[in-house]
C-alpha cells in the first residue's frame, strides 16, 4: 500500500487543483449512480462556478503528486440556484449552510478512511468559518430498476447516517448532466442530506 497524503486546498493551491479534480469526476462519476458521461466543456463551466463560491475548499489526497481523490465544499449561496432553493423553501437560511459537493476517489483507493477524512476536513472548515450552523449535500436518485444499476450495488446511505447526516424531507433539488449512452442532457432529482455543525 503506497502512503497517500490530504491537503486541504483554497485560493491559489485550490485553482491549480481544478484541472485535477475535472479529471476526476469525469473518471468516477462516470460510474453508477451518476452516469455522467463528462466533458471538458462542462467542467468547465461546473468548476468556474464552485471556484470563486465563498469560503471554497478542495480536500484532495495525493499519491506523490498525482491527485487520487478529492472534495470540495463552499458555501451554499455561492453554489447554483437550483441547490439553495428547497432550503430556503424549508425555512432554512442558505447563507448559513455549507455545501459539501462532489466526493470523489479512485477505486484502487477506497476502503482506507478517505471517505470520512474528506467529511473530516470539509466540516472542520466549515465550522472555523463561524458562519455556518449546519453542512449538506445532495445524492443522485435513481430507479431501483435501473437498466445500468450493478447487481449487488450498496448505496452510502448507512455511511452517510453514521456521520450524523439525515435526509431532509421533501428537499430535492434537479440539476441536468449527460448520461453515459445519451446524447443530450437530462433532468436528475438530487435528494439533499443535513446535519448541524
Amino acid at each position: 500500500m503506497t502512503s497517500v497524503r490530504v491537503e486541504p486546498l483554497t485560493g491559489a493551491a485550490l485553482a491549480s487543483g481544478l484541472d485535477a479534480l475535472a479529471d476526476l469526476r469525469i473518471t468516477v462519476f462516470r460510474d453508477w449512480p451518476y452516469l455522467y458521461d463528462g466533458d471538458r466543456a462542462y467542467e468547465r463551466r461546473y468548476l468556474e462556478q464552485f471556484a470563486v463560491a465563498p469560503d471554497a475548499i478542495i480536500v484532495a489526497a495525493f499519491d506523490g503528486e498525482r491527485m487520487v481523490g478529492a472534495a470540495t465544499g463552499a458555501a451554499m449561496t455561492g453554489h447554483f440556484e437550483e441547490f439553495a432553493a428547497p432550503f430556503a423553501a424549508r425555512g432554512f437560511d442558505p447563507a448559513r449552510i455549507f455545501y459539501c459537493a462532489e466526493s470523489v476517489l479512485l477505486p484502487d483507493y477506497r476502503g482506507r478512511g478517505l471517505g470520512h477524512r474528506f467529511f473530516d476536513e470539509r466540516e472542520a472548515h466549515a465550522r472555523t468559518l463561524g458562519t455556518y450552523h449546519h453542512a449538506a449535500f445532495c445524492a443522485v436518485i435513481r430507479p431501483d430498476d435501473h437498466p445500468l444499476k450493478p447487481s449487488g450495488y450498496r448505496p452510502l446511505n448507512a455511511f452517510w447516517a453514521k456521520r450524523g447526516y439525515r435526509p431532509v424531507d421533501g428537499a430535492i433539488a434537479h440539476f441536468a448532466w449527460t448520461d453515459v449512452g445519451e446524447a443530450a442532457e437530462t433532468e436528475k432529482p438530487m435528494q439533499f442530506w443535513m446535519k448541524p455543525l
